[in-house]
C-alpha cells in the first residue's frame, strides 16, 4: 500500500527528508514550495510551488488529494504557513509531524544582542556608521533604507531586485552551506563589525556565528517565533523512524 505524504518544505531538511522518502516504495511523497526561490534545487519527489490560499485551501487540498501525513518542515520562521498547517490538519483531521532544527545556543565568545525583529534589528546597528552583513531573505531587507548612514553586504540565494535605496551596499548571490574558514575571509574583507542574522539553526549557514565568534564581532539575532504545538522531530532520521512505525512495511517486502 503507497502512502501519500505532503512535506512542507524550503529548507535543507525537507530535501533531505524528500529524498529518503522517495527512494521508499511505501510513500508517494508531494513536496510543496512557496515559491520565494526563483533557481530552486532539483527535486527528487514532484514538486508543488505556491500557496494554498490559507488554511482552509490547505485542508481542502489535502482532502482532495488524499494525503495520509502532512509534514511541516518550512523554516523555523516561517510561522504563517505552521500555523496554517496546525489549522488544516484540524480541519481535515489528517495528521501532522513537524521536522523543527535546534536553533543556535550562544557560546562563550560570542556577542549576541537580540531582538524580536528585522525594525528592531535595524534599530540595534544604532547611530554610528557600521559595516554590516545581512544574513537574511530578500523580502526582509526594507527597513534598512531606514539607516542608510550603514554600509551593507548582503547575500541572497537571488538577486535583489529592485537593489536597496541605500548608498553603500555590496551585493553577493550565493547559495550554502557556507564554511567557516570562507566566512572568515568574508567578514574580514569587507571589514564588517556587526551582522544581522536569524537563528536558522543547522549547520548549513553557522560558518558566520562561528567566524563572528572568532572575530569579536558582534551578532544581531532575530528571536524565533513561537509556532503552534505539534509532535515535532529535530532531524531526518527521526522522522523517518516515525513514518515507518505508523506505515510499517509488508510482509514479504
Amino acid at each position: 500500500m503507497t502512502n501519500s505524504i505532503l512535506i512542507l518544505g524550503g529548507t535543507t531538511e525537507a530535501r533531505l527528508l524528500a529524498e529518503v522518502l522517495a527512494n521508499d516504495t511505501r510513500f508517494a511523497t508531494m513536496l510543496s514550495l512557496a515559491g520565494r526561490t526563483r533557481t530552486p534545487i532539483s527535486m527528487p519527489v514532484p514538486v508543488r510551488t505556491g500557496g494554498f490560499g490559507g488554511a482552509q485551501g490547505l485542508a481542502d487540498y489535502l482532502a482532495e488529494n488524499r494525503i495520509d501525513m502532512l509534514i511541516d518542515a518550512t523554516h523555523p520562521y516561517a510561522a504563517r504557513i505552521s500555523a496554517n498547517a496546525a489549522e488544516a490538519s484540524r480541519i481535515s483531521g489528517i495528521p501532522l509531524i513537524a521536522l523543527r532544527r535546534e536553533g543556535w545556543v550562544e557560546q562563550g565568545g560570542d556577542r549576541w544582542t537580540h531582538v524580536e525583529n528585522v525594525e528592531a534589528a535595524m534599530a540595534a546597528l544604532g547611530t554610528k556608521p557600521r559595516r554590516a552583513f545581512l544574513a537574511l531573505g530578500r523580502q526582509e531587507l526594507l527597513p534598512f533604507e531606514q539607516a542608510p548612514h550603514h554600509s551593507y553586504v548582503i547575500r541572497s540565494v537571488d538577486p535583489v531586485e529592485p537593489p536597496l535605496g541605500v548608498p553603500f551596499t555590496h551585493y553577493i548571490t550565493a547559495r550554502g552551506p557556507f564554511h567557516e574558514a570562507d566566512e572568515l575571509r568574508l567578514l574580514a574583507d569587507h571589514g564588517i563589525n556587526a551582522i544581522v542574522s536569524k537563528n536558522s539553526g543547522g549547520s548549513a549557514s553557522y560558518g558566520k556565528i562561528a567566524a563572528a565568534r572568532t572575530l569579536g564581532i558582534e551578532v544581531i539575532v532575530i528571536r524565533r517565533p513561537v509556532l503552534p504545538a505539534a509532535t515535532s522531530f529535530e532531524s531526518v532520521d527521526a522522522v523517518f523512524s516515525h513514518l515507518a512505525q505508523i506505515f510499517p512495511a509488508e510482509r514479504g517486502e
